[in-house]
């Protein structure tokens, strides 16, 4: 079964709404906070800063785009139109946040357009990450900076021991809503050849435990539930599985883990 996101206005709206979730949950998460700012602050946006993400979800990054020191505009653009009406919900009030539906590999924007492009784990659900990051180095002007910041999914795990049953649901969320999980690994090169000049790049460890956060609804219950719906459990080996990881949580046994990976990279003048 392919990544659900290549597809994403095709989703059912239960897999939309618990995928919506994950996205807000995970964004109010403080590691993760932490390493936006960090490859913020790397970027070193200029004063006024007309900003683009790309892939923008439900608009949580899109959010502190816009209230970033500095940052004159900001728009955040995705292919799904359910996304776009809750981003533009929870985007209510701030004046200087636009959404658009596009697909990262046409962008219906002018060339030499934005200060800065910003791509937050969206890249990794693209079938064609080259043409996306020549559309993002299109769009920038002059000295503009492309930011990535991507999951290193061949990492993911919420093992404890070799043969844990439970990472069979960290396995699932991979192979169901992740496009290429290794595609972190090829992302300098990639960025190289789309016509930009590496700056910085950051390696990040993410974990949780023994509290669970965004991995338990996404990774855990997300994955059972794909695993159901290919026919590889049943209904009752899912809930288990879902109960296992709650039961690891109360009894602080949980445990979760991912590597991140921030890039900043600059057009030429």
């Amino acid at each position: 079964m392919p990544d659900i996101y290549t597809k994403v206005t095709e989703a059912p709206p239960q897999t939309l709404m618990g995928l919506m979730a994950a996205l807000e949950l995970r964004a109010a998460d403080p590691q993760q906070r932490a390493m936006l700012q960090t490859y913020l602050t790397d970027a070193a946006l200029p004063q006024g800063a007309r900003v683009l993400e790309v892939g923008c979800g439900t608009g949580a990054v899109t959010r502190v785009l816009a209230t970033w020191p500095g940052v004159g505009e900001t728009i955040g653009v995705d292919p799904s139109p359910v996304f776009l009406a809750r981003a533009r919900e929870l985007a209510g009030g701030l004046t200087t946040i636009s959404f658009e539906e596009a697909d990262g590999r046409s962008l219906p924007f002018a060339s030499s357009t934005f200060d800065a492009v910003v791509f937050h784990t969206t890249l990794c659900h693209v079938p064609d990450p080259e043409v996306t990051l020549h559309e993002a180095v299109r769009v920038l002007r002059l000295g503009g900076c492309l930011v990535v910041f991507e999951g290193d999914y061949t990492t993911a795990t919420v093992a404890t021991k070799a043969g844990d049953p439970l990472n069979t649901c960290a396995e699932a969320f991979r192979e169901h809503f992740v496009h290429d999980p290794w595609l972190v690994r090829r992302l300098p090169a990639l960025v190289r050849a789309a016509g930009v000049d590496l700056e910085r790049v950051r390696s990040y460890g993410y974990v949780e435990a023994p509290n669970a956060g965004f991995m338990l609804s996404s990774w855990v219950d997300l994955g059972a539930d794909a695993l159901v719906a290919a026919g590889r459990i049943g209904a009752d080996m899912a809930s288990a599985l879902k109960a296992e990881a709650r039961r690891r949580v109360a009894s602080g046994e949980y445990f979760g883990h991912i590597a991140y990976l921030s890039l900043v990279a600059r057009k030429p003048n």
